[in-house]
């Protein structure tokens, strides 16, 4: 074999997938192995999804790929290194390409965990180009031709060596359609359909995003806005419907409404081409308004995700979001009265968050009433804004290669218990909320106990750290 691609992203290892049952097929390598393919490099995708380590690595003895290219998140980071591990000791002819939104800034030291390059940024022409240098070689890789291929990082006499970025695809639609033959996309379908009576399908429509969030990482696609034509996109759907008649899509663009114009082509599009496939999407509030709810209604859209982050706008402002939180409430709920679902997303512990503006929280969550509501507490990721302003202060010493960037901790207002606590209030005042209006009463009683303790613990939290 060739060439190999994987992602290391092992869905009986994750515990709270399991009890989401939302995952999604690895687009990006996807559209890696359908670049490769169409420029005559043979490569084949081994998706660890439904997979294990065990059948995984015996695949990869029986069939000794040249190449193996990993995708790489924080999510999966500790076992793509698990999984370089386990090629360097038994496949030591194998040359290992890592690609992906961890791989960055953290180059020098994923090479030193193993790999042999690293690809910086967008992977189709870049892997292309490692294959096809690597292929042609006899034997060793001689530094002159690595030297020509921009966007890699590798390792040469002990120095580690970084080329310079490579310019972004501007024509997106020259990219063939992810391979998505090359996985068993109905062990998603079926496992969507098990647990959430209807599936779905991912499509990406766009690379970028224009807006400087600084929590948000843009190692891969950078601050851009890069867009496929209607006319393509469309044509895939058909493709999709064709080939598995999805009850859904997921359209994974950062910011599906960013452009108004595409929005209205691509709802002309539809209706000349008569396809309509429910979706669901994310979108920005400063990006919505009643026509364009309308489109999205028109198009098959039944829920959009409208990020926020906060409540208060003290703190959506010291994240450089942007965006108005009382405008927010309002598109959450003009695009209810449309009858679209709504979802948003919820940051605690942002650096100089109060238990007021977590107040805040809770009372936008209310008044806005979103069907959904998603709730994190705020980590740093290398490379951001974020990263930077509390990489002084972070109060955890962890050793790279056993540790991910979830578990980096920083100096906040309150102590980390103390948003454990705030995530349970949040979660429980919503729902109660939820429940009494539902007339829910018994579940109304037993959310707002479970609130009530939730705010003695952060009350608690709060003022014994100021004798501990």
């Amino acid at each position: 074999m060739s060439v190999l691609l994987t992602h290391a992203y092992f869905l009986a290892d994750d515990e709270k997938e399991q009890q989401i049952m939302r995952p999604y097929a690895p687009l990006g390598i996807l559209y890696i192995s359908a670049y490769l393919e169409q420029h005559g490099i043979v490569n084949e995708v081994f998706d660890t999804t439904f997979s294990t380590k065990d059948i995984f690595r015996q695949y990869l003895l029986e069939h000794k790929p040249a190449i193996i290219g990993i995708y790489a998140n924080l999510m999966t980071k500790l076992n793509v290194i698990e999984a370089m591990q386990f090629i360097n000791a038994n496949l030591p002819e194998t040359s290992i390409v890592l690609g992906g939104p961890d791989v960055k800034y953290n180059a020098e030291n994923y090479l030193k965990e193993g790999a042999d390059f690293i690809v910086m940024g967008e992977g189709e022409e870049t892997m292309y180009e490692i294959c096809n240098a690597i292929l042609s070689s006899s034997d060793y890789l001689p530094h002159d031709v690595l030297q020509k291929i921009r966007g890699i990082a590798y390792m040469h006499r002990g120095e580690f060596v970084t080329m310079p970025e490579r310019d972004k695809m501007k024509d997106l639609d020259a990219l063939p359609f992810p391979n998505r033959k090359k996985i068993d996309l109905h062990l998603y379908l079926d496992a969507w359909k098990k647990f959430h009576g209807t599936n779905a399908i991912s499509v990406s429509t766009m690379r970028g995003c224009p807006y400087t969030c600084k929590w948000c990482s843009r190692a891969v696609y950078g601050l851009s806005y890069r867009r496929r034509s209607v006319e393509k996109v469309v044509q895939e759907l058909e493709q999709i419907k064709e080939a598995y008649n999805p009850d859904s899509l997921w359209f994974v663009d950062d910011v599906f409404t960013i452009s108004h114009k595409w929005l209205a082509s691509f709802r002309d599009e539809l209706k000349k081409k008569d396809i309509l496939i429910p979706y669901e999407c994310i979108t920005r509030a400063d990006r919505l308004n009643e026509e364009v709810i309308r489109m999205l209604k028109e198009t098959g859209c039944f829920r959009v995700w409208i990020g926020a982050e906060s409540g208060s706008q003290r703190i959506i402002d010291l994240m450089d979001r942007r965006v108005d939180v009382q405008q927010v409430r309002d598109m959450i709920r003009l695009t209810k009265k449309y009858g679209i679902q709504t979802g948003t997303f919820i940051m605690l512990g942002y650096p100089g968050e109060t238990e007021a503006d977590i107040e805040e929280t809770i009372k936008h969550l209310k008044e806005s009433d979103p069907d959904h509501f998603t709730i994190t507490v705020a980590y740093p990721i290398k490379g951001t804004e974020l990263y930077q302003e509390v990489e002084a202060v972070q109060t955890t010493n962890l050793d790279w290669s056993t540790s991910t960037d979830r578990q980096i901790d920083f100096a906040r207002m309150y102590s980390r218990k103390y948003y454990d606590y705030a995530l349970a209030r949040v979660i429980s005042e919503v729902n109660y909320f939820k429940a009494k209006k539902a007339n829910q009463n018994k579940l109304a009683i037993k959310l707002k106990v479970k609130s009530a303790i939730a705010k003695f613990g952060m009350r608690f939290q709060r003022t014994s750290s100021y004798f501990f």
